[in-house]
């Protein structure tokens, strides 16, 4: 804690609220009893200038473009390890030896498959459900199957929910794209890693064999890695709150990816590839950007710029090159989505106006271009991204459980309606 503190003055009155400092970034002021010795509370519309937690595992740096995972930049974790690694990292906040790693590698792949009653719960949907909301269920019914995981004041019973859901979301991810697109469901394999696991899940058939292209497991596992945890994001912040309550980890998880789907947060990539179809072809370009610098048309490029970064996000550089990776591994020539989406980031990067507002290609502009080239449907985007955001989710919510300053979330709020009144009986209304 800083030895400096903040002075308000309210009414001629002058309190004092303590000032926090982290380990980097901003100073806090703590204003936990600014309503009890004030008799006023603060106004913070998306708590844009709230820190709502205490936390150790993810810090972002929105201006120069910083993001770190328990202290280690995201460029080393993407270049240089895995998946798992990074899940482990975030658990348990140090990088595994390697014993440890074989270990987590070992109980994570054996906890791949579901409750085989669960299957009969997929028939329940609709086959042209979207996805995340067949996902969004079948999350939120493992509180139903697995019983033994729900006691969240046991900590090994939730390091058992935290390594199943892990585990069993790229299983509950891909058997929602094979019911969707009416092919029967694929077992996990032992002995694949974990995103050739799930390209295998998603792809093979029963009827032949299928082999995963390692170069395209390597680019969905660093998808992973870029996503796995951003912060207190909506969706991490919607899990910290149904945590709060003391809702068991599975239905937290599934508030988790109810909140991810919305097209400004997890759907955002889903959006951009839309938007790529809205312009069709190449020689429409100039149209949109002509559009996108009115002031007066509603239009925007979607996939560029984003909320918290003014710099160039440190994921996007990392996933502009696996996108080119797979984009030449796959040889795909004839693609006019494609061909629109490299146009536009050829301008992007060029355009005077595009650099001078920082409107650089985020992390879903290359992931959604990505996802399609390697077969993904567009609702099955968001999906993927479910997947590698749970294992933040799941530790954001250990973090919470463990915090013994945690609270039931409340927020507060400026009340603008009515003031009281006599209720009217209907007859003299």
């Amino acid at each position: 804690m800083s030895e400096n503190k903040a002075t308000i003055n309210l009414a001629g009155k002058s309190v004092e609220m303590p000032i926090l400092d982290g380990t980097i970034g901003p100073s806090v002021v703590d204003i936990g009893k600014l309503l009890s010795q004030t008799g006023v509370f603060t106004f913070d519309p998306g708590f844009l200038s709230t820190a709502s937690c205490e936390s150790k595992i993810t810090y972002i740096d929105g201006d120069e473009g910083i993001l770190l995972h328990r202290g280690y930049p995201i460029e080393q974790l993407a270049e240089n390890g895995d998946f798992l690694e990074t899940c482990y990292l975030l658990l348990h906040g140090e990088l595994p030896t390697a014993a440890e790693k074989a270990d987590f590698d070992y109980r994570i792949t054996r906890h791949t498959m579901i409750h085989e009653q669960m299957a009969i719960f997929y028939r329940g949907f609709r086959r042209d459900a979207h996805p995340m909301a067949v996902v969004c269920g079948v999350v939120g019914a493992l509180s139903a199957f697995y019983h033994d995981s729900t006691d969240i004041n046991d900590p090994y019973q939730r390091m058992v929910a935290s390594m199943r859901l892990i585990a069993k979301m790229p299983t509950i991810a891909a058997m929602a794209y094979k019911y969707n697109v009416g092919q029967p469901f694929v077992y996990p394999k032992n002995d694949l890693d974990y995103a050739s696991n799930f390209l295998n899940m998603c792809f093979a058939v029963p009827c032949e064999e299928y082999k995963v292209n390692p170069i395209l497991a390597r680019a969905l596992d660093r998808i992973f890695i870029l996503h796995a945890d951003h912060e207190q994001n909506a969706s991490t912040s919607t899990v910290r709150l149904a945590g709060s309550t003391g809702a068991n980890p599975f239905a937290c998880i599934a508030a988790g990816v109810a909140a991810l789907w919305g097209p400004a947060h997890g759907g955002a990539n889903e959006i951009c590839l839309r938007m790529l179809e809205e312009i069709g072809t190449v020689d429409r370009i100039p149209e949109f950007i002509a559009r996108a610098k009115d002031k007066n048309d509603p239009f925007r490029l979607m996939g560029f710029g984003h909320r918290v970064y003014k710099n160039y996000d440190p994921r996007a550089k990392i996933m502009q090159k696996t996108c080119h990776e797979v984009l030449s591994e796959l040889g795909i020539k004839d693609d006019p989505l494609l061909d629109v989406a490299m146009e536009l980031e050829r301008i992007a990067l060029s355009d005077e106006y595009f650099i001078e507002r920082k409107l650089y290609p985020n992390v879903d502009f290359y992931s959604g271009i990505t996802l399609k080239a390697m077969g993904f449907p567009l609702t099955m985007f968001t999906v993927l991204f479910a997947v590698a955001r749970t294992v933040g989710w799941i530790s954001q919510w250990q973090e919470m459980i463990e915090d013994p300053n945690q609270k039931i979330g409340r927020p507060r709020q400026l009340y603008t309606g009515p003031g009281s009144r006599d209720f009217i009986p209907i007859s003299k209304r």
